[in-house]
């Protein structure tokens, strides 16, 4: 009931008051998107949040509730960009305007860089940075490819490095967009042509430097798997050093800077003559070292085959077997002499026991007509007849008589 002083005043309750400003607030904006920065986050006991945001000149309290947190995949802290879509209304117990957030999500550069986060996982987990399928850059290629913009500083630093480094390389432009919702499409397209084409053994996809947002484009699914599916192997020159692409992990290799790629891709002209020139003179080197050997060696082969000539062999032949001859007669008349001596030995010591030599002492041999030695006068008979052997001459004698 309201207590009235006259008829044009009405005097409301402070709990009145915020409760019909309440109601005319959500009346008024019953869902709205908003976008700023977190200050004053705080997360008690309750699991609650409660944060403010702000812009450059306002800030406003804002509250969300546990049970609408499910599926916002971060936690919100101060100096983050997000928005909201949240209901509008009042704190009765304190008359503080708030918002209450419904639905939270990243803004600007914080909610790229997470989802680069998320889809770098989701492609390591299906085997796109793998090394496994990684190609190798063939050392001197016969075409270069570059993908990229026709008009952006990449593209000129890259032709002044290969024209420096190898200008006898032909180079053939991809045109593509490198920045826009509209890029990663073309930039898909164009590796597409290329390997469709077929007319060079290597590519370059490049970009100059710029903000996360400016890259983006490298960091799409799409060109992701154009590279991966590339037959042509492919160097990813995306931004400067410290800037890394999901191509970059997906590509053959990564160029810190597409004037690096450049460096990658051909070899320094002059470093390889001055490498061939090198090589020329070792080269000379070891075939005068090698033909010196060969001439050594052949030297010695003729002089080998002198020697080993059948005629030559044939002499040698000849000489030893006319010093075989000598050294045989040599021998034959040493052993002659050897056996001649013994011989004589042997027949003074023959001569020492033969019979004869009893007999020229005096003795005889008796022995009976059959020729057998008598050595007891019992072994003649009477009337029989034997001889005797005297050292000259014989006797024949008639046994008449036999005494003991």
């Amino acid at each position: 009931m309201h207590e009235q002083y006259d008829q044009n005043v009405v005097i409301y309750t402070v709990s009145e008051l915020n409760r019909e400003v309440k109601a005319l607030l959500e009346e008024a904006y019953a869902m709205l998107w908003i976008e700023g920065e977190i200050s004053n986050f705080s997360s008690p006991h309750s699991g609650h949040w409660y944060f403010s945001l702000k812009d450059a000149t306002a800030q406003v309290r804002c509250a969300m509730f546990k049970g609408n947190q499910r599926g916002i995949g971060f936690t919100p802290k101060d100096g983050m960009h997000v928005m909201l879509r949240a209901r509008v209304g009042l704190y009765e117990n304190r008359g503080d305007f708030q918002l209450i957030a419904e639905h939270m999500e990243e803004r600007g550069e914080g909610k790229l860089r997470r989802a680069y986060e998320l889809l770098k996982q989701k492609l390591e987990a299906a085997g796109l940075f793998a090394n496994t399928h990684k190609k190798p850059l063939p050392a001197f290629p016969q075409q270069i490819g570059i993908v990229t913009s026709a008009t952006g500083a990449a593209v000129f630093d890259i032709l002044t490095v290969l024209k420096r480094r190898h200008p006898s390389v032909p180079v053939i432009i991809y045109p593509t967009l490198v920045q826009g919702n509209m890029a990663p499409d073309t930039i898909v397209k164009a590796i597409e042509t290329a390997n469709k084409r077929q007319e060079c053994d290597v590519l370059i996809v490049a970009r100059g430097g710029g903000s996360l947002e400016d890259l983006w484009p490298f960091n799409d699914e799409k060109v992701a798997y154009a590279i991966y599916q590339s037959n042509i192997p492919i160097i990813s020159a995306v931004g400067h050093e410290v800037d890394f692409s999901i191509s970059d992990f997906v590509a053959d290799i990564r160029a810190p800077t597409p004037s690096a790629a450049a460096e990658m891709v051909v070899p320094d002209s002059s470093a390889l003559r001055n490498q061939l020139q090198r090589t020329t003179l070792q080269l000379i080197k070891c075939m005068q070292h090698i033909l010196g050997q060969l001439n050594q060696r052949t030297s010695w082969l003729g002089k080998y085959l002198s020697q080993q000539h059948p005629q030559r062999q044939l002499l040698d032949k000849i000489q030893r077997l006319d010093y075989c001859e000598l050294t045989l007669r040599q021998l034959m008349q040493q052993q002659l002499n050897t056996y001649q001596l013994k011989l004589s030995s042997v027949s003074a010591t023959l001569h020492t026991l033969s019979p004869l030599a009893t007999l020229q002492r005096g003795y005889a041999i008796a022995m009976t007509a059959e020729g057998n030695i008598l050595r007891s006068a019992k072994e003649a008979a009477i009337h029989s007849k034997i001889t005797v052997k005297l050292s000259e001459g014989a006797l024949l004698c008639d046994v008449h008589d036999i005494s003991s």
